[in-house]
């Protein structure tokens, strides 16, 4: 077992025990999801726009909500993901809503060793890319799963963000924007829920948007665009402000909050 096997074996396990409190949680909304709301955010539909009749495979799904807001708006959609207690979730709720997506319980670097289908988009957003430590493998994998002039497309927050050390009482900046050395974190809570009791013990690893855009396109991928935004849908940093369109900011906004890449296999 090499050392990035036991880092990824320690993550599911901390994943396998957020799903539930996630699924309770005010964040995710489960009852308001199940009655048909979407769980997709302004900046992916946007993006992706009409996936009416497009296979879509999603990376590190969780429980799937996402790739079951896709598979409502007509794409045929496979989830992927670590965490089997989040496959055997998702797995359900596409039974419960009568959807006909497919969820693979695998660590996103071997999907091709368990999906051999290519898609027309293959879709990740929000904390994922920071749960793996080379990003050269992923992109490669993206390729192999797209067909010719297939979209990938990420959103993801900003690697400023992870800079900083979020247990202290007030933010510190600690780690290097592409910092090489696996960073270990190890608090009570989940964001979704911060009173949870719950343990989580976690490996990530910091990738600046140079070493992502390179990545991408050594495996391949034209470029279409990088975006980058002041404003996160997500209340999961301190001191945020909700804006008038429902989404997050920072009192003193001095960096962006999230980033969004599209690009297209040639």
């Amino acid at each position: 077992m090499n050392e990035n096997t036991n880092y990824f074996e320690i993550n599911k396990a901390t994943w396998n025990k957020k799903v539930a409190i996630h699924a309770k949680s005010e964040m995710y909304k489960m009852e308001a999801f199940k009655a048909g709301e979407t769980s997709l955010m302004p900046y992916e539909l946007k993006a992706l726009g009409n996936v009416k009749g497009k296979s879509l495979l999603h990376l590190q799904c969780h429980f799937g909500q996402d790739t079951l807001s896709w598979s409502r708006l007509g794409a045929k959609c496979t989830g992927i993901d670590l965490s089997d207690e989040a496959i055997k979730l998702a797995q359900k709720l596409n039974k419960e809503l009568h959807l006909d997506a497919k969820f693979v319980c695998c660590n996103v670097l071997d999907t091709s060793k368990h999906v051999s289908e290519k898609f027309d988009i293959v879709f990740t957003s929000y904390g994922t890319i920071g749960w793996l430590p080379d990003l050269k493998p992923w992109a490669k994998m993206i390729t192999e799963r797209l067909k010719p002039e297939g979209i990938f497309y990420i959103v993801e927050f900003h690697p400023i963000l992870w800079m900083f050390d979020y247990n202290e009482e007030k933010p510190e900046m600690k780690y290097h924007y592409n910092q090489d050395e696996v960073i270990y974190d190890e608090y009570e809570g989940t964001y979704a829920d911060q009173s949870s009791k719950i343990v989580s013990k976690e490996y990530g690893w910091n990738h600046g948007l140079g070493e992502v855009v390179n990545a991408l396109i050594e495996a391949g991928l034209q470029i279409e665009y990088l975006n980058e935004h002041d404003e996160s849908p997500y209340d999961v940093f301190p001191n945020l402000i909700k804006t008038d369109d429902g989404l997050y900011r920072m009192e003193d906004q001095l960096f962006p909050m999230i980033f969004e890449i599209k690009a297209t296999k040639m």
